[in-house]
């Protein structure tokens, strides 16, 4: 636990347990109020120093779109283009940054393999499937990762 969160769980404390002899039902209320606020500290402390680095196919599909989604600045970022045997790199992106490859002839389909690293040093890759038909975002796909789950 970090200090902001302790002090957080000290007062809530402090003031759930003056609520308790007031009336116990409003200490509940409190209390879970609370909680509530030590997993939003906790979700904000996992996700804040995360990049995610996508890459999406342009809706004329003669580029390639990549974007840094995450909430840290990506490193080292290298695209390669599977089974086209295109590879490109990328020496950084801020946050919600976004960068283009222009190619020379449409494509209809094909695999993107993304690695790059966080500001610490560690890599990290990922696939996106790039298909002309399906050029866009996908809307089901959370804006940021939670609870672990990259």
């Amino acid at each position: 636990m970090n200090k902001n969160q302790r002090i957080v769980l000290v007062i809530g404390g402090l003031i759930t347990l003056g609520l308790f002899f007031i009336d116990p039902f409003i200490a509940l209320i409190a209390l879970i109020l609370v909680l509530v606020l030590l997993m939003s500290l906790r979700i904000m402390e996992e996700t804040g120093n995360y990049p995610l680095v996508t890459a999406t196919l342009s809706e004329d599909a003669r580029e390639i779109i990549v974007t840094n989604t995450g909430t840290a600045k990506a490193q080292n970022i290298r695209i390669a283009l599977v089974p086209l045997n295109i590879d490109f790199e990328l020496a950084s992106l801020e946050p919600d940054e976004e960068s283009g490859f222009s190619l020379e002839s449409m494509i209809s389909e094909a695999k993107a393999v993304v690695t790059y690293e966080n500001t610490a040093g560690q890599k990290q890759t990922r696939s996106y499937p790039l298909k002309a038909l399906e050029a866009g975002r996908d809307l089901t796909e959370p804006m940021f990762p939670i609870f672990g789950r990259r």
